[in-house]
């Protein structure tokens, strides 16, 4: 192995030790937004579990599709300034709408203990 072999394998270890710390700390940072979103998202649910009650004590259906089109329209727009993929946020927030029915039926049916005791 000669000088310049040596030099170009030990450059090439050192490219990929900096390149393992930058992968580490990219990573550090999907945790914090992973976490970051876990928790957006257990409020959002604690906001839509009150407009299930809400819904449940007047009489109001579960679900509400004027309103749903509302936010995917919003969504969309919010996603496409931000650099995001509306088509994926929209099916982002359907998942999301989906379930907040579900829990909306839930509570209209007496069927959701936790959600009646909040």
């Amino acid at each position: 192995m000669t000088l310049a072999d040596a030099t170009d394998s030990e450059q090439r270890a050192q490219n990929v030790e900096r390149a393992r710390q930058l992968l580490a700390e990219e990573r550090r940072s999907i945790d914090n937004i992973d976490a970051a979103l876990v928790h957006l998202l257990a409020e959002r649910f604690s906001h839509t579990q009150r407009v299930g009650q809400l819904k449940a004590a007047h009489g109001l259906p579960p679900a509400d599709q004027s309103r749903e089109q509302e936010q995917i329209a919003h969504l969309r727009e919010l996603a496409d300034q931000a650099g995001l993929d509306p088509t994926f946020a929209e099916a982002f927030l359907r998942f999301i709408v989906t379930e907040v029915i579900r829990h909306h039926e839930r509570i209209r049916d007496g069927g959701d203990e936790e959600a009646n005791r909040s």
